[in-house]
């Protein structure tokens, strides 16, 4: 695909989002209702398609956790099925009342949401995407261009080709929702200069996209960042309970942005968890510093390079550091977490909370997993990404990602009269 043909593309999402974005929120989860359906009934299909990603991914060599993110199965395909119905039982954000005051003069001005218009999304071998996004997008009012990777093309083509059908079968226009199929570096690029076009553009992959977003880009984005996770074992920390989060962090699922990838373990602690730990990792390997080292065995535990401990391993492997208090556990994710999520087990309740307070990142989480940091665990639904960034999203993005506001003023033939505006509208406003 040319980017003249893109540029058609993309005015074909503009005109659907303008009509979409009017459309009643019934008929868009009526759409949301019918993609559902579409999908479990079509399993078998999606299913073959999976599985010429699949046979092409396994004569590249892709890696398994790679491959992982890769594959559908039937549980798979019913939880795509489930996220779309679980985002259309979510209230309709569209219209919704964010703030609303009255002046002294009796003019109204009311902040309402009201969706983005054309999202972009760009990512790397995640089928789910594909049907996470376009639910997102859609229940919100947007039309979506979806830009997948070459590695998951055939099950991208037939999701989507079943969202278009249910968004037809609703009463929405069918480019609602579009995958552009130029899986090329030149057709990326070209996609994230789609000014005019894309209101908002998030990508979903590895350093190399973001970096290519980050260079390239000339419409607004959302980074969906690396997710270096640490998990803090705290000098008053359960130790029991300490390995039932450091094991479901890292093993659960280790190839995804939300997987432990980092432990920093309280010195005092340090001697009897670290032997307890070691046998519920196994499988797992682990690099470390010479303390961990001098606990574990050098046989157990590789020596860590520097770059260990600001990586996001995406694999069985965990960086493993012991430090000599709170301060110095914050200082080292301040040095090397990716604002991400980053997790503290302790019973004491003020390490807890300075440990929130002071750490800065998406998810900062007290005696539970880095894994809950995603939309459907945060009740809302699916999620397009989690934002690493500041402006406009942060943490797992939802609806309310999707949409920005308006302000709506009501007069009666209201004149604005001097310079500055009258004290009491802002304690009427609860400024």
């Amino acid at each position: 695909m040319g980017a003249e043909s893109l540029e058609r593309v993309g005015q074909r999402a503009v005109l659907a989002a303008r009509e979409v974005a009017l459309a009643p929120g019934e008929r868009r989860d009526a759409a949301l209702h019918l993609a559902a359906d579409l999908l479990e009934a079509s399993a078998g299909e999606l299913l073959a398609a999976n599985a010429e990603d699949l046979g092409r991914a396994e004569r590249a060599e892709t890696p398994p956790a790679v491959a992982d993110r890769l594959r559908l199965d039937h549980q798979r395909v019913g939880g795509l099925a489930a996220g779309l119905r679980q985002v259309a039982a979510l209230a309709d954000p569209v219209g919704q009342g964010v703030a609303g005051w009255v002046r002294p003069d009796g003019l109204e001005i009311r902040q309402v949401r009201v969706p983005l218009g054309v999202v972009g999304v760009i990512y790397e071998n995640r089928p789910n995407v594909t049907s996470d996004a376009a639910a997102l997008c859609l229940k919100a009012g947007n039309a979506v261009l979806l830009r997948g990777s070459s590695a998951a093309i055939s099950s991208n083509q037939a999701i989507a080709g079943l969202l278009r059908e249910a968004c037809a079968g609703a009463g929405l226009p069918v480019d609602t929702v579009q995958l552009i199929a130029d899986t090329s570096r030149e057709g990326a690029v070209a996609f994230m200069r789609l000014r005019g076009v894309l209101d908002c553009l998030v990508p979903r992959g590895g350093p190399a996209l973001i970096s290519a977003v980050v260079e390239n880009a000339t419409v607004p984005y959302v980074i969906d960042g690396d997710g270096n996770c640490h998990v803090f074992v705290d000098r008053a920390a359960d130790l029991d309970m300490a390995v039932g989060v450091v094991v479901n962090g890292k093993t659960s699922r280790p190839g995804v942005c939300n997987a432990t990838e980092s432990l920093l373990v309280h010195a005092e602690v340090a001697d009897a968890f670290l032997p307890r730990l070691a046998p519920a990792l196994d499988g797992v390997e682990l690099v470390g510093d010479d303390a961990t080292r001098a606990i574990l065995g050098p046989s157990r535990v590789a020596p860590a390079v520097e770059d260990d401990w600001g990586r996001e391993y995406l694999d069985l492997r965990l960086s493993v550091r012991v430090v000599a208090d709170l301060d110095e556990a914050i200082g080292h994710i301040a040095r090397y977490g990716t604002g991400h999520t980053e997790a503290i087990v302790t019973s004491d309740r003020a390490a807890a909370r300075r440990f929130q307070r002071e750490v800065d990142a998406a998810v900062v989480a007290v005696n539970a997993s880095t894994r809950f940091t995603d939309g459907e665990q945060f009740g809302f639904g699916a999620e397009i990404g989690i934002s690493t960034q500041k402006l406009h999203a942060r943490g797992p993005m939802g609806l309310l990602a999707l949409t920005t506001t308006k302000y709506l003023l009501d007069g009666e033939g209201h004149l604005r009269v001097g310079q500055g505006p009258p004290t009491a509208i802002w304690a009427a406003a609860g400024q």
